[in-house]
């Protein structure tokens, strides 16, 4: 019996393509060199406006003096991160900040999505886009003009909030509001909600339209009525949305805000409006400190990326979306 010897013919090795290769050739570039081009004003600005400046983080290691030329700065090493950590107003002020950023991720990430989830539910065009329409409109107010509304409706002659309080007999005599620190940080938190929720449900709205109705179809099927629909299909489908906007927002757990603080701050309640942008401003521009509000500035920096690294390695281990 003869005995038949099958051999393999060996493959040819699949060109790949440049356009959709993993590496960038000549090619790719030669046929997307428009793209390029146009890329090449935001990269110029990204470069001028974040990239050059960072040399400027060498004053944070001198007792930089305007006055004289770089090569005749005295560097003092880590004086004023040591500096830092031991004065009483930085602390207060990481205090405040970490306390009015935690209030405003936790608002805004609840609000939004209850909006969202909301907004979804109504059927009728008309309501639905008029609502939308009404929470977006205080996004584009400047923060001038959206302070100037929350302190005459704080006011303790004629503000809403205080009539409106006392008509259901919830208080007796109109509270100094903007007077009491103590108050303060839930005034910034409902302040940001009030101007940013509809803002912040727009991408929300746009990952429930992404989820696929045969979902919602066969929860229904399956006897699921709308509270249901919205924790086993709505909830599950925006959950990489989520994760992905908190990593984000964990990096900017440092950036409490400057307007609405400044401007709704005093001197009554100075221990618990300040942040660092607001410490960065009095220290750097007020008193002529450049050296210590550049250490505070790249404190905040270094912060950030850490908890950045940190978040989007957790959400790796944990198998859920990431930024990298």
């Amino acid at each position: 019996m003869a005995e038949t010897v099958l051999t393999k013919k060996p493959k040819k090795k699949q060109k790949i393509d440049p356009e959709i290769g993993v590496g960038i050739s000549w090619k790719t570039i030669k046929n997307q060199k428009q793209l390029i081009l146009m890329s090449f004003p935001i990269l110029i600005y990204v470069v001028i406006f974040n990239y050059v400046p960072i040399w400027g983080w060498l004053m944070a290691f001198q007792n930089y003096r305007p006055a004289l030329k770089f090569s005749k700065q005295q560097w003092v090493g880590l004086k004023q991160f040591k500096f830092l950590f031991q004065d009483d107003t930085f602390l207060t002020v990481l205090r405040n900040t970490l306390a009015m950023s935690i209030i405003n991720l936790v608002l805004s990430f609840g609000t939004a999505i209850l909006l969202a989830l909301l907004l979804n539910e109504i059927k009728v065009r008309f309501w639905k886009r008029s609502i939308q329409t009404i929470s977006y409109l205080p996004h584009f107010l400047s923060w001038i003009i959206a302070a100037g509304i929350v302190a005459t409706s704080l006011s303790v002659d004629d503000g809403i909030v205080n009539q409106l309080l006392m008509k259901l007999h919830v208080i007796k005599e109109p509270v100094m509001w903007l007077s009491e620190g103590k108050y303060f940080w839930g005034i910034v938190g409902l302040s940001n909600v009030w101007k940013e929720v509809g803002w912040n449900t727009i991408i929300y709205l746009a990952a429930i339209t992404s989820i696929d109705p045969s979902l919602y179809e066969s929860a229904g099927i399956d006897g699921a009525n709308r509270y249901q629909k919205i924790l086993h299909v709505t909830l599950p489908g925006i959950k990489s949305t989520f994760i992905i906007l908190l990593i984000m927002n964990i990096g900017h757990i440092l950036d409490a805000g400057f307007e609405i603080q400044y401007l709704l701050g005093n001197g009554l309640i100075v221990d618990w409006s300040q942040t660092i942008d607001i410490f960065v401003l009095k220290y750097g521009i007020a008193l002529g400190n450049y050296s210590l509000a550049t250490a505070a500035g790249i404190f905040k920096t270094v912060v950030s990326i850490i908890l950045i690294v940190i978040a989007n390695s957790t959400a790796k281990r944990l198998g859920e979306e990431r930024l990298i």
